[in-house]
């Protein structure tokens, strides 16, 4: 059996040891908590976001069914989720951001199926560490399992496959949609709480300034996390991979 490479592994575990360390334990949670939003954006999100859960649910019934060898890599690309995003880390601001990890994810799989795995992280981080909310997992779902992982899985279609490219583009797909999680964010509180003075563009500059100083770094480096993790599975994974080339061209 072939060792890692001794490179990958000092950087994955400079990453992570920088995540860790950055990371304070009394802070507010990153996404939107519960009872924060108006009802009536409550019910919008939710309107939004279940009809992306229902078709990512198709999706993942048929690869586990089709393709049962596959459920290994489904469990690593939700564990990849859920970690990464139960990180917290300060902003400038007083508030937190968090990596998303979704976008590993969402080019193994396609992003329909991050739909459901990302609103299970989003539920088991509600119920067992207090980030975010059962009545905002509509809008935190929107944000995090469908803008990010469609915004991944396109990038990567563009620079991976049509250019070539492909560590690039698992970076590019990862950094941006962590960068567009927060994007949607910030544009749902704006909406929900337009400014006095300037309305929804105003509140949205506001918003988006809380997270941005704090959010490009740690995207860049999900991006970084991101690539060592593909080139792992490339390295070790060569035959699941071949398998999920199957799948997509099935769906």
């Amino acid at each position: 059996m072939k060792k890692p490479p001794r490179f990958s592994l000092i950087l994955m575990a400079i990453l992570s040891f920088y995540w860790v360390i950055a990371t304070p334990r009394p802070a507010y949670a990153m996404h939107i908590m519960e009872g924060f939003l108006p009802i009536n954006w409550v019910i919008f999100w939710w309107a939004v976001y279940l009809p992306f859960l229902l078709w990512g649910l198709r999706s993942l019934s048929q690869i586990t069914q089709r393709h049962p060898e596959t459920k290994l890599l489904l469990a690593l690309a939700g564990s990849f989720t859920f970690v990464l995003s139960a990180l917290k880390i300060p902003s400038v601001t007083g508030s937190c951001s968090h990596p998303t990890g979704t976008g590993l994810g969402a080019i193994l799989f396609g992003p329909t199926v991050m739909s459901v795995l990302g609103s299970l992280v989003l539920l088991f981080q509600t119920l067992l560490l207090a980030h975010g909310g059962i009545t905002t997992l509509g809008a935190n779902g929107v944000s995090m399992a469908v803008v990010g992982p469609f915004v991944a899985y396109g990038v990567y279609q563009i620079v991976g496959h049509s250019l070539g490219r492909p560590i690039l583009g698992f970076f590019l797909a990862a950094t941006l949609a962590d960068l567009a999680t927060y994007v949607v964010t910030s544009g749902q509180l704006a909406l929900a709480f337009p400014s006095n003075y300037g309305g929804v563009l105003v509140a949205f500059g506001k918003f988006i300034s809380i997270f941005a100083i704090t959010q490009i770094p740690l995207a860049i480096s999900e991006g970084l996390l991101t690539v060592l993790v593909w080139n792992w599975l490339r390295t070790y994974n060569r035959e699941e991979l071949k398998i999920l080339k199957m799948i997509k061209q099935e769906l």
